[in-house]
């Protein structure tokens, strides 16, 4: 059986890294990896094969940035000739982003079977382009395969069948779970000059938070004040960068004594960086996730999360973007540290090899 995997982003090697594993376990599953280079800063591609153990790709669309219809289409353009050459047996896309939309309307107008890990996801917000993604993906794809509860009852809300819903756990955290220890030896701590349990982390990427000046005016605003008690490392997209130099907010940032920016960090720092945290500030789904098993508290800069399972099981909590609300949910720190929380269902880090398996039993005896 010939199945693509495709990948396109930092959160999708993520995911990829432990399924190229899981397959070892079958034979008869010949595993392909189609990058669309959607991603392709070293820091957020070529450091994530090389730290995660995933094989070159055989296959790199170098599709680079874009709009979105822009580089959607582009993906499309190049991704059809490679399946109509190669003719795999089905096509397996992760996530929500573009690359994964993409490359499962290609496939699905061609009649090859599509698989989607993390299926079923919803934040019933659609002005965020991810939703729009996850929603027409989860509708053509034919497996679907569940990381939390609300992802199943989404998808049987929408009409898919219970045999086309599979739920699995949550392969992110399988790599997290294979890859801790080891990140726990980087020197990430000494090299940024932060101590364990003292400093916070920031992600922010979304168009929400971003793309308006007076957004993410606000949010520097609180991170400004925030910094006082708390110093802080602020991991920053080149996107996120490209915008704060455009609204004139890079230099306000750079000026603050207890707020340094960094280039994205591999996954290994990254990931240790998180783990001794005191607190992670951000709006990416996956980082509510790892936060969870990490057990730090995670200030989410949204109103929604389509990872519903964070907010009733970890330590994930919603704060908005507004100055004020950010800045008063920081001092509530020690209370949300408190909070009860628990390890979600089925994240023990055998996700993968639980897709593995309904792989091989679908389409076992395919090529006989």
């Amino acid at each position: 059986m010939k199945l693509i995997n495709v990948c396109g982003t930092r959160p999708n090697f993520m995911k990829i890294a432990p399924l190229m594993e899981a397959y070892r376990a079958f034979p008869d599953i010949e595993p392909v990896i189609v990058h669309t280079g959607q991603h392709y800063d070293d820091n957020m591609s070529r450091l994530f094969f090389d730290e995660l153990g995933i094989p070159k790709a055989d296959f790199n669309l170098e599709v680079g940035s874009g709009s979105h219809a822009r580089q959607t289409a582009e993906i499309m353009t190049r991704f059809e000739p490679l399946l109509i050459e190669h003719r795999p047996d089905a096509v397996l896309v992760v996530g929500d982003v573009n690359s994964t939309i993409a490359c499962v309307l290609v496939a699905c107008k061609l009649g090859i079977p599509t698989l989607h890990v993390e299926a079923g996801l919803r934040s019933f917000d659609r002005t965020m382009p991810e939703e729009i993604n996850r929603i027409l993906t989860d509708a053509v794809s034919d497996l679907l395969f569940v990381s939390e509860p609300s992802g199943e009852a989404n998808l049987l809300k929408e009409g898919r069948a219970p045999e086309d819903i599979h739920f699995v756990g949550n392969v992110m955290i399988d790599t997290l779970r294979r890859h801790l220890d080891r990140a726990r030896q980087t020197s990430v701590h000494d090299r940024l000059h932060v101590h364990k349990g003292r400093y916070g982390v920031i992600t922010l990427h979304r168009p929400a938070n971003v793309d308006c000046r007076d957004t993410f005016d606000g949010i520097c605003e609180a991170f400004k004040t925030i910094q006082q008690e708390l110093p802080l490392v602020f991991c920053m997209h080149p996107r996120t960068r490209n915008r704060a130099e455009e609204f004139g907010l890079l230099g306000k940032l750079e000026s603050l004594p207890n707020l340094q920016i960094t280039a994205p960090l591999g996954y290994l720092e990254f990931l240790h960086l998180m783990a001794e945290a005191r607190a992670i500030f951000t709006d990416s789904g996956g980082i509510q996730e790892e936060a969870t098993i990490l057990k730090v508290p995670c200030l989410t800069l949204r109103e929604n999360t389509e990872r519903p399972i964070t907010l009733t099981h970890g330590t994930n909590t919603l704060v908005g973007c507004r100055t004020r609300d950010l800045i008063e949910a920081c001092a509530r720190l020690a209370e949300i540290r408190e909070r009860p929380h628990r390890t979600p269902p089925l994240w023990d880090g055998q996700a993968s090899a639980r897709i593995a398996e309904v792989i091989h039993q679908r389409f076992a005896g395919i090529q006989q």
